[in-house]
């Protein structure tokens, strides 16, 4: 079934790769339409999180969100589509770092870097950072059902330079390019929640106490990993710009969950900018109001 649901959706996707990016927008409009007007999906879940998260802001306004959220939502979901035919030339105008020279001071640096980032504005062509690097380019991800469509995405980010490992393999692959010399930029996107069996920590977030993931800050304090923070920006339809941000240089004398908290301040800080190109359909707050007791070391993972 696996094998029957790729050969028939994969004609679509390469379809819509080839549509011009004016006749993509039109058709995201459209598919918007359906999503949001005609099936409201998840639209419940979206007014949740939109109500626990910016209370500040009155209902009109949140509606409003709202509406914008869907629009980026059925935009940024077509333009991971198009990227299986996006020239270097396209995404390299429409995905641009504003201090790419951050990239190579972190290079002369010598070490392998924890680049942490949100589901915000576009992550899926953040990998394009992998064109601008002489490190590798890995981004830690969970791993799709659908073993072919698994097999296209990695495909896809390859044409980029880009690497994918799955979440469960990462420590493993680190730890081996850490021994081997090898240096690379890992990148992270630990804003969602992890399992509450696996919860280690938890911290503020947009108001609420919840479990959040500390993979990335385990690994960086364990093999000494510089830590950058990612921040994208939505400039226009189609376009978007990242800006670099150090966070820490020397982890190892960072107290545990310090580079954590610090993470989520930054993402709260693009979250109440433009909150509209954050990815609300994930039941993020779940599990707030279920602390237990919990582990006060990074021993563990949580990624």
């Amino acid at each position: 079934m696996q094998l029957l649901a790729y050969v028939l959706t994969y004609p679509f996707l390469w379809c819509i790769s080839m549509l011009p990016f004016r006749a993509l927008y039109i058709f995201s409009d459209i598919i918007c339409f359906f999503v949001y007007r005609v099936f409201g999906y998840r639209k419940q879940t979206v007014r949740k999180n939109l109500a626990i998260a910016l209370p500040h802001l009155s209902e009109q306004q949140r509606r409003d969100v709202e509406r914008k959220f869907f629009t980026h939502m059925c935009d940024m979901f077509l333009e991971m589509i198009k990227t299986m035919n996006i020239t270097d030339k396209q995404i390299k105008e429409r995905f641009v770092f504003t201090n790419e020279e951050v990239i190579h001071e972190y290079e002369r640096k010598g070490k392998s870097v924890a680049l942490l980032c949100a589901h915000y504005a576009s992550w899926e062509w953040l990998v394009v950072m992998a064109k601008y690097t002489t490190f590798r380019s890995i981004a830690i991800y969970k791993k799709i059902g659908n073993k072919y469509f698994d097999s296209l995405v990695r495909r896809i980010r390859s044409r980029l330079n880009a690497e994918l490992v799955e979440s469960k393999k990462s420590i493993e692959l680190i730890q081996y390019n850490n021994q081997q010399g090898i240096k690379a930029f890992y990148g992270f996107a630990s804003d969602q929640s992890p399992q509450l069996s696996k919860a280690k920590y938890w911290d503020q977030f947009m108001g609420l106490e919840v479990p959040v993931h500390t993979g990335a800050e385990m690994l960086a304090k364990k093999l000494d990993l510089n830590v950058l923070f990612c921040k994208v920006e939505k400039v226009k339809r189609g376009y978007y710009k990242a800006t670099l941000m150090p966070l820490v240089d020397n982890p190892k004398v960072v107290p545990d969950y310090e580079i954590t908290s610090i993470y989520l301040r930054e993402v709260e800080k693009q979250i109440l900018e433009a909150p509209e190109y954050y990815f609300w359909t994930h039941n993020r707050w779940k599990h707030s109001g279920k602390k237990k007791a919990t582990d006060k070391t990074i021993g563990v993972p949580s990624l």
